[in-house]
């Protein structure tokens, strides 16, 4: 298992900029895929963007395709999420997560392949 704190989270007007930092305790952070997921009131959590242990290999929800970029710095064990062009609908709990299997070279899309959470960062996007 890893430790997982979310930063960065806030308010914001829609079209604004906002990232998103998840910093990991324990070794062995470079050997997971990391995700970021989300979760608005009433709605399941989703998975919003994910990455491989090298970086080499990206997800991207489609509705957020071309506004976020999910990156790596295993040298410091945070992974990052920015966030651009910013919606209403982007308004949610953001959480990082990391998969629970540790070959860390399969993005898996559901909750459930996350054994990893950090405590979640609101993001709220105003119209």
């Amino acid at each position: 298992q890893v430790r997982l704190v979310e930063s960065g989270g806030g308010s914001v007007q829609a079209g604004g900029p906002l990232r998103l930092s998840c910093a990991a305790s324990g070794r062995t952070f470079s050997t997971y895929t990391m995700g970021w997921f989300r979760q608005a009131p009433g709605k399941e959590r989703e998975l919003v963007a994910a990455i491989i242990r090298t970086g080499g290999e990206t997800y991207y929800a489609n509705s957020v395709k071309g506004r976020f970029t999910i990156s790596r710095d295993n040298a410091k064990n945070t992974v990052y999420l920015d966030m651009n062009s910013l919606k209403p609908e982007d308004t949610a709990v953001y959480y990082c997560a990391g998969d629970s299997m540790r070959s860390g070279l399969v993005i898996r899309t559901t909750p459930g392949a996350f054994g990893s959470w950090g405590q979640g960062t609101q993001v709220t996007v105003s119209s």
